[in-house]
């Protein structure tokens, strides 16, 4: 089984993504994973991406596909590939890999969420000093906290920095939530795609909880 998965910061695609690893047996491949692993066992592809990287440059397609190829190659259960395409170009450049590389792509899944939504998700995160895996959120009130404390364990919380970065939020989602050529234009060239193609489009309420979510999402996978 073979994904491909979009939604917003804040849409918990992330999270969907580990479920179905745990659920299907398959890889979670985020793409700056795909990065660190090449650039940190000094593949030639990954020295290559590195000069670019040190330049403060964007690293091009032909050198960043090649790389998520290879690891989608290695994982024989299946993969779920999160945090690429982000742009129409990639898109087209990464269906055209895929297609000569033999691999068929099964689903493609799109979470959809309003994006002031997705901006409070994020800004309303909080942390648990004792276990930061206690979902705390100030704006959701299935896990609104109790104050200042978890409403888990009752540790105190605090908020990370960059989720406060209101600024840098704006900048992802100003990328993201583009439908000429930012990522839910790459989405949604899949789904014109999805209608002459074995690939099914699934589209999923991001409103909703992570369990309804996954629940969803399985029900039609």
């Amino acid at each position: 089984m073979n994904i491909l998965i979009f939604g917003p910061n804040g849409s918990g695609k992330g999270t969907q993504g580990d479920l179905l690893m745990e659920k299907f047996g398959i890889a979670h491949i985020e793409s700056g994973a795909v990065f660190r692993q090449h650039v940190g066992q000094g593949t030639e592809l990954g020295k290559q991406a590195k000069d670019y990287m040190d330049r403060g440059e964007l690293v091009p397609d032909e050198i960043t596909i090649p790389m998520i190829l290879d690891i989608l190659g290695k994982s024989s259960k299946g993969w779920l590939l999160d945090g690429f395409p982000r742009n129409m170009e990639q898109a087209r450049n990464l269906f055209e890999a895929l297609t000569k590389a033999g691999m068929i792509l099964d689903y493609v899944v799109e979470i959809k969420l309003p994006r002031q939504t997705a901006k409070e998700r994020i800004m309303g995160r909080r942390l648990c000093a004792v276990n930061n895996n206690h979902p705390n959120n100030i704006f959701v009130d299935a896990i609104k906290p109790a104050g200042d404390k978890c409403r888990v364990c009752g540790g105190s919380l605090s908020a990370r920095a960059d989720d406060q970065n209101e600024e840098a939020i704006n900048k992802r989602h100003d990328i993201y939530y583009d439908e000429k050529e930012g990522t839910l234009a790459s989405a949604y060239y899949f789904k014109d795609l999805a209608v002459q193609s074995e690939t099914r489009y699934i589209e999923l309420d991001g409103s909703k909880s992570i369990t309804e979510v996954k629940g969803d999402l399985i029900a039609q996978l």
